[in-house]
């Protein structure tokens, strides 16, 4: 049995895009062409993909376990096709990242720029997710590493150690709270919050904090990223809470102050995530062990 790529790209297509019609949109084939083609893809693996009605297509249990192993087959080939014209470039490795954005701000600027002079030949490409993302976005083999909070993603994914970041409470320069040293989450509740988005970690570890006090989070707003925190904070349209390292970045521009959050919460572990150590290419092995190294033995600049 041969399978034919261009059948798996639109299985995929089709699967994403949820109809044939849409799909062959994005393809830019006719809905009839796309039809055929998944009809072979299933006479081939002899197993029925989509039940169909009047009502259109429904995805079947053998075609939600294909999506993943065809995506893994499709970023295989689409690797190969890539580092061949990098070695014709003079690259001579790619390595896919996700991060989390509390990894992106405090860590990977000088790490990447320290791995990237020792290795100008290798291509690194960054891509900012949340940390049940990444580990998805690496179980399926769409990322080569990844770097998310310390938890548990599954068994499709293997975590090593990282970084620690600590959360702090960020304020506006003149705010009632602006002049402690330290203050738990039960002193800054009674004011609104800016928080972060949907599904983010801070914000899940926000909720469920304020509901073990018994009280409610006032999210007035919610922004993508650490600087428009930091900039709707500064405007005094809330308190907000984001990692140490993170807010330094904003303090000497923004009328803001960063104030320790006594909870054990706050003291928090970043993780490296990969499919599996055995399956990674030789230079996202390398990146691995570079990312994996303390601070402490590098030299000081």
């Amino acid at each position: 049995m041969k399978l034919d790529p261009v059948s798996l790209r639109l299985f995929v297509a089709v699967m994403e895009e949820s109809t044939i019609a849409a799909a062959a949109e994005r393809e830019h084939l006719a809905a009839s062409a796309v039809s055929r083609r998944l009809a072979e893809l299933e006479d081939s693996l002899r197993v029925s993909l989509f039940t169909r009605s009047n009502r259109g297509t429904e995805p079947t249990a053998a075609a939600y376990a294909l999506l993943h192993l065809a995506r893994g087959v499709l970023n295989d080939l689409d690797g190969i096709a890539s580092q061949m014209r990098e070695y014709g470039a003079g690259l001579r490795g790619h390595v896919r990242v996700v991060a989390n954005i509390s990894a992106i701000t405090q860590f990977l600027p000088t790490q990447l720029q320290r791995f990237l002079a020792q290795h100008p030949a290798v291509d690194v490409r960054l891509q900012e997710q949340i940390s049940t993302e990444v580990a998805r976005t690496v179980a399926e083999n769409a990322a080569d590493v990844g770097i998310l909070n310390a938890g548990h993603y599954g068994d499709r994914v293997t975590l090593l150690p990282y970084r620690r970041d600590e959360l702090v409470l960020v304020v506006p320069a003149g705010h009632a709270l602006a002049r402690r040293r330290s203050v738990q989450l039960a002193d800054a509740l009674p004011y609104d919050f800016v928080g972060a988005h949907p599904g983010s970690a801070i914000n899940n570890l926000l909720h469920r904090a304020a509901s073990a006090a018994q009280a409610s989070l006032r999210l007035r707003i919610q922004v993508t990223s650490y600087d428009a925190l930091c900039l709707m904070v500064a405007a005094g349209l809330g308190v907000g809470v984001l990692p140490r390292g993170s807010a330094q970045l904003y303090r000497g521009a923004l009328a803001i102050k960063a104030i320790t959050l006594d909870e054990p919460w706050a003291q928090r572990e970043l993780s490296l995530c990969v499919r599996s150590l055995e399956a990674l290419s030789p230079v996202a092995r390398q990146l691995v062990d570079h990312l994996a190294r303390p601070d402490s033995e590098w030299p000081a600049a």
